[in-house]
């Protein structure tokens, strides 16, 4: 079969693309028949990185959509021909969806709607998982997003454009928050507009402390924070009482420093969210919402949804990951023949 393969540290030039064998799926694993393969950034970041220690060789991406064509021991053969999507593929495992057919823990191929195409279904994993827990981690939240469970909620999205911006906009909509967002450009307004976004405030044309506080006399009770170090000081002007700033990215080199005397009378809390260390039940409730989210038509993808979809051949994964690392706006994906 046709897969992408790395075996060491470094730019896209790193990623060839090969034959290797089909797998077999072990004990507890299902096989899945690749449609369309998810690139994010955690690609790219991972791929700079040495390789795990005993692994020679990797196949990257954690999220994808296709078909389940196998499966193995303790699992239920009726899964054979079910559409999935996938999350965390290679987290810890040595190959991921940038192949024609990977394997996965059964619980990692999650059922895919029929009239959900295998373009959302790739998009779904790291982002729309990482902006769940953003939405869900605050003290006395709900735990879940579904329809009303942030009603009287008013959330803040940071990059709103972005893959995880766009998902925590769909999700924070359909739980009934109101929910404003920060952008960087007209273009990127549009997007944040077509995601749902009630206010949209382009923050190098406008006042963004201002916007915010006219949105939102009362503060924001929930900040989904793409650049915790860059906008620390904005988040600390308009955090309502007892606010979370959910922190989920970051450039490398990013550090936060917070004014303990300005952040203490809001009870603000600074919490990081690194999706793949997300605990178990949290993650399961995750993965149950999102899927009923699908379901209900509330997360969708492409430019009439805030998200266009920038589409590569498999064999150019090297382009797909050099255009998302350039900062190209919308969802990479792979198509896989």
């Amino acid at each position: 079969m046709k897969a992408i393969m790395r075996t060491a540290a470094g730019g896209p030039e790193v990623l060839q693309f090969v034959e290797r064998p089909v797998p077999e799926p072990g004990p507890g694993e299902v096989r899945v028949r690749v449609r369309v393969s998810g690139v994010n950034p955690t690609d790219w970041r991972s791929r700079r990185r040495p390789l795990p220690a005993g692994v020679d060789e990797q196949v990257p991406h954690q999220d994808g959509a296709g078909v389940i064509d196998a499966v193995g021991p303790q699992v239920d053969p009726e899964r054979v021909g079910q559409r999935v999507w996938m999350w965390e593929a290679a987290w810890e495992r040595p190959w991921g969806t940038a192949q024609q057919y990977t394997l996965v823990p059964d619980r990692h191929a999650v059922p895919l709607p029929d009239h959900a195409s295998f373009d959302l279904g790739a998009a779904l994993g790291i982002p729309a998982l990482t902006a769940h827990r953003a939405l869900t981690v605050h003290d006395g939240g709900p735990g879940r997003i579904a329809p009303g469970s942030l009603r009287g909620v008013t959330v803040l999205v940071a990059g709103g454009a972005g893959a995880v911006g766009n998902a925590a906009v769909q999700l924070a909509c359909w739980a009934g928050a109101r929910v404003i967002t920060t952008v960087s450009s007209s273009a990127k307004a549009a997007l944040a507009h077509a995601a749902g976004a009630h206010r949209v405030v382009d923050y190098r044309r406008q006042d963004a402390v201002g916007e915010i506080r006219d949105f939102a006399p009362e503060g924001v009770d929930i900040v989904v924070e793409v650049a915790p170090g860059a906008n620390a000081g904005l988040d600390i002007a308009v955090a309502a009482r007892g606010a979370v700033v959910a922190y989920y990215s970051g450039g490398e080199d990013e550090r936060l420093s917070v004014p303990v005397l300005a952040s203490l009378p809001a009870n603000l809390r600074w919490q990081g969210v690194f999706v793949y260390t997300v605990p178990t039940a949290a993650k399961r409730q995750a993965v149950a919402d999102v899927t009923a989210a699908v379901g209900a038509g509330a997360l969708r993808v492409g430019e009439e949804a805030g998200l266009p979809l920038h589409r590569f051949a498999l064999e150019r994964a090297a382009d797909a990951h050099a255009a998302l690392e350039e900062g190209l706006v919308g969802k990479v994906l792979l198509d896989v023949p």
